[in-house]
């Protein structure tokens, strides 16, 4: 009887064919979003060194990101927090809901325990400093694909120790809107009334009943107090 060679779709193949085959279907795929092009080159250029692992596209924005993964499946997502319009922790949270398929690594250079807990309240699995050695990310994106958390040296001390998140309902901040949220951080970070309209499609009278509506809900009464305030749960940071 001849000898057959192992078949995919029908289809005979060499055995060279069969273990590139089998590669491809073992690749980690990742989706890169970070604002920074020449971040999201160092990490392509450490990932394309990586056999087990391929780098399915790569965005600068969260907007972005949200189609990227609907339209690409990536398996992780390394998310930066610190994006132009929507934040990399609300995105995470929206990921989390639209593509839960998709696991979040978050590669920031904030490392506050706060920022952290709230990062994985959102649904990250992995968190990393970027000021770790790069074989950390490696390390993180293999654990988190196979079904593990990841929290880079020094976090799980700090999230242990840091202030506990209230939970969900019992806190002011989680009576917001995913809107409310995302205009809350916007309006935090400088925006009018007018540019944040721009940013999301809305009306600038709409967006100031928005913002009046979820001060009255924090219970805060000026532009400081919020921006406190924001600061403070790690809806914006200070590059």
């Amino acid at each position: 009887m001849p000898h057959l060679q192992p078949h995919i779709a029908g289809k005979y193949v060499s055995n060279r064919q069969l273990s590139t085959h089998r590669r491809m279907r073992s690749s980690i795929s990742v989706l890169v979003v970070d604002d920074h092009p020449i971040v999201r080159d160092g990490v392509r250029c450490l990932l394309e060194g990586c056999d087990d692992m391929e780098i399915v596209g790569e965005v600068g924005d969260a907007d972005a990101a949200i189609q990227s993964a609907s339209q690409l499946h990536p398996q992780i997502v390394i998310m930066d927090i610190s994006l132009p319009g929507m934040n990399g922790i609300e995105c995470t949270r929206l990921l989390s809901e639209q593509t839960p398929d998709c696991r979040v690594v978050i590669l920031s250079m904030h490392a506050s325990p706060l920022i952290v807990r709230r990062a994985v309240e959102a649904g990250a699995q992995g968190y990393i400093a970027k000021d770790v050695h790069s074989e950390e990310l490696v390390r993180a994106i293999r654990a988190v694909a196979a079904g593990q958390r990841y929290l880079g040296q020094g976090l799980w001390q700090g999230l242990l120790d840091g202030p506990r998140l209230p939970r969900a309902g019992d806190t002011p901040l989680e009576l917001l809107t995913g809107t409310e949220r995302h205009i809350l951080q916007l309006v935090a970070e400088g925006q009018s009334n007018r540019e944040v309209a721009d940013n999301i499609g809305l009306s600038p009278r709409t967006v100031e009943t928005y913002r009046l509506r979820l001060m009255g809900k924090l219970g805060l009464t000026s532009l400081p107090a919020l921006v406190r305030y924001a600061l403070r749960h790690g809806l914006i940071t200070l590059d």
